[in-house]
């Protein structure tokens, strides 16, 4: 017996070892390398056709597009900051969407205002806070939408200034990852699931929870050799392991030019409201300066809730 008791932990310290220094597995899609946990090799994860689904995800989209269609309450945080990171204009509101007979209105249920926000005609004074007013606030009475994405591009054709602005915004907030025509010198940068971009990236595919639910998490994170090629400097993301839905998306890009510069980091938290799935938590924060305006440093929060 006091030779057995050594051999057996002897046994056991080998078995977790070897556990411990199996390494992981890696696989090639196209031209991209992508390195999977042990637990997604057991899955048996058909890694080409997880890749092909993610490329062509339009589950992060229609979440926001479901935004059009239902009633909910939100929680609006809008800080704009000075160069030490001290806020010094901001917004704070609580916003209800309703929704009746196909239009949607907005109601401003409570309202707190720092610094000057608003000009004299109660309109932003920062682009930021446009840009976010433009994406989560309903002027007036909006009628006629759908939550439908199949079929529907952006496009800045005819558009200008603040829309044009708008409408780029819309790509790399909604379709991270995929190539964005009309943005000066980094069109071809913001493509991260292409070949061409692939060896810019190291890729890992893991499996872990996420507020309750059993999730793929797929990461792509540019090489340091390669930061000065790419726009999107990393993006995380989590899809439910059974349905491949966005459950969560965290992103990091940056871009610096002779003419403008930003860096930005998003956080986008997803819920389900009966069939629907709907963005719940959303988190930016943004330094940006383009040419001919004043630099802008930015950090917006919204929690939405109570949807119907």
């Amino acid at each position: 017996m006091k030779y057995f008791m050594p051999a057996f932990f002897c046994v056991l310290l080998s078995i977790h070892i070897s556990a411990q220094d199996k390494p992981d597995s890696s696989v090639t899609v196209g031209k991209k390398t992508i390195t999977l946990s042990e637990v997604v090799v057991n899955n048996d994860l058909n890694v080409p056709a997880f890749i092909n689904r993610i490329k062509n995800d339009t589950s992060f989209y229609k979440a926001f597009r479901n935004l059009r269609i239902l009633g909910f309450t939100a929680i609006n945080d809008i800080r704009m900051n000075d160069g030490d990171g001290k806020m010094k204009a901001g917004l704070r509101s609580t916003t209800k969407q309703l929704r009746s007979n196909n239009c949607r209105t907005m109601q401003t249920l409570e309202e707190q205002i720092t610094g000057d926000i608003y000009d004299e005609n109660r309109e932003f004074t920062y682009y930021t806070a446009k840009m976010y007013a433009s994406l989560f606030f309903t002027k007036d009475s909006v009628c006629g939408e759908d939550n439908i994405v199949t079929g529907r591009e952006f496009s800045m054709a005819g558009k200008s200034g603040l829309e044009k602005n708008k409408e780029q915004l819309k790509m790399l907030f909604f379709n991270p990852g995929k190539r964005i025509n009309g943005l000066p010198f980094i069109s071809n940068k913001t493509a991260i699931y292409d070949d061409e971009m692939a060896d810019r990236y190291d890729m890992n595919i893991d499996i872990d929870m996420f507020n309750g639910q059993s999730c793929y998490i797929f990461t792509q994170k540019v090489k340091p050799e390669s930061k000065d090629d790419v726009i999107v400097d990393e993006m995380t993301t989590w899809f439910n392991d059974k349905t491949l839905e966005v459950v969560a998306r965290n992103y990091s890009l940056s871009y610096s030019a002779g003419v403008y510069d930003f860096k930005v980091q998003m956080e986008v938290v997803m819920s389900k409201y009966g069939e629907y799935l709907v963005p719940s938590l959303i988190r930016y924060i943004g330094n940006w300066k383009a040419i001919f305006k004043p630099r802008e440093r930015g950090v917006f929060t919204a929690t939405l809730f109570d949807f119907n």
